[in-house]
């Protein structure tokens, strides 16, 4: 019965006359039992029953059972094959991080650049429809991992990425730049980069400006997040000290940095663009605001359903017909009654 559903359910209704059958067959087989009197029991005393006694109300049972099989088959019982037609229109991004010196700040924990990729990470997760890619800068820029559905290699390059992989700086007009050559030429209806900095642009032959420009020429919408707490955060710096077997060793120190991010700058592209600028000063508001960034991008999804009925009558119309043949057979052999 699992998947059978039927299509006049209220048919069952019907089944409430086998109580008062079962009662009007109770009180016909006691009006109708034939009486003879007796002076005496005795020669019948330790008399068995004929095992045939105890089948005389098989027929009757076998008629209930094949009127719900014909109640059942009135109802049409139905079985249905369902399939989903989907139809995905993804969004294509572009996701730009900085990996200068100064991601290594332990203002994040364990430092901005894991929380970055791990944030990041979880928000490529969360979008299996679309096509991401991954752009890596510093003094100059890297495509890390081209346009992608392949989120599993996606996500291994992503976590390949270190400090160090690019000559040290800030070159955000070469990071925004390589991520709209990417980028540009997609047919998605919806292009979005995701720039996130910790600093100023000190390097680079392109501009933020000039970059943000471009973008909007291509209609290609630029988040922009600012990572840094407000103040100064700690940040690692490379000490060489006159110890060690050869008379030096390099010691890693924390000293106290002043927290710069152009603001207005990260403001005025993503205005430009059509998008956003956020500012994380912890990895949970980081979080946060890549589930924003999720919601004002959601995927276009178009679903439809189709479903297949299947009459499943035949199975109950067998049984019911046996079920009745069984009766005639057995009232008219073993069972058979004289008048």
């Amino acid at each position: 019965m699992e998947g059978i559903t039927f299509l006049h359910p209220g048919v069952f209704w019907v089944l409430l006359v086998i109580p008062f059958y079962v009662a009007w067959y109770i009180y016909k087989r006691k009006t109708l039992n034939a009486t003879i009197q007796l002076s005496t029991i005795k020669p019948f005393a330790g008399q068995k029953r004929s095992w045939k006694s105890y089948l005389r109300h098989v027929p009757m049972v076998l008629r209930m059972l094949a009127l719900v099989a014909v109640v059942a088959v009135i109802a049409r019982p139905q079985s249905s094959n369902s399939f989903r037609d989907e139809k995905t229109e993804g969004i294509d991004i572009v996701m730009a991080i900085d990996i200068s010196g100064s991601m290594q700040a332990i203002d994040f924990k364990p430092n901005r650049l894991e929380a970055a990729k791990d944030v990041g990470i979880q928000f490529i997760s969360s979008r299996p429809n679309d096509n991401i890619g991954l752009v890596i800068f510093a003094g100059e820029s890297f495509t890390q991992c081209p346009l992608t559905t392949d989120h599993t290699a996606l996500t291994n390059l992503f976590n390949d990425v270190t400090n160090g992989m690019l000559e040290d700086g800030t070159a955000i007009g070469m990071g925004l730049a390589t991520s709209i050559s990417r980028i540009k030429d997609s047919k998605a209806k919806s292009k979005v980069i995701i720039l996130l900095t910790d600093g100023c642009n000190n390097r680079g032959d392109i501009t933020p400006q000039k970059a943000a420009e471009i973008a909007q020429t291509f209609g290609i919408r630029v988040y922009t997040i600012g990572v840094g707490t407000r103040g100064t955060a700690q940040v690692p710096v490379q000490v060489v000290t006159p110890y060690g077997i050869n008379g030096q060793q390099v010691q890693t120190q924390y000293v106290d940095q002043e927290v710069n991010i152009d603001e207005e700058l990260m403001t005025k592209i993503a205005d430009m663009t059509g998008g956003k600028y956020f500012r994380a000063t912890n990895k949970k508001s980081l979080q946060a605001i890549y589930e924003e960034i999720d919601e004002m991008e959601k995927t276009i999804l178009d679903v439809r359903e189709y479903t297949k009925k299947t009459e499943e009558y035949l199975p109950f119309a067998i049984v019911a017909l046996l079920l009745l043949l069984l009766e005639v057979v057995l009232r008219n052999t073993i069972l058979r009654t004289l008048p």
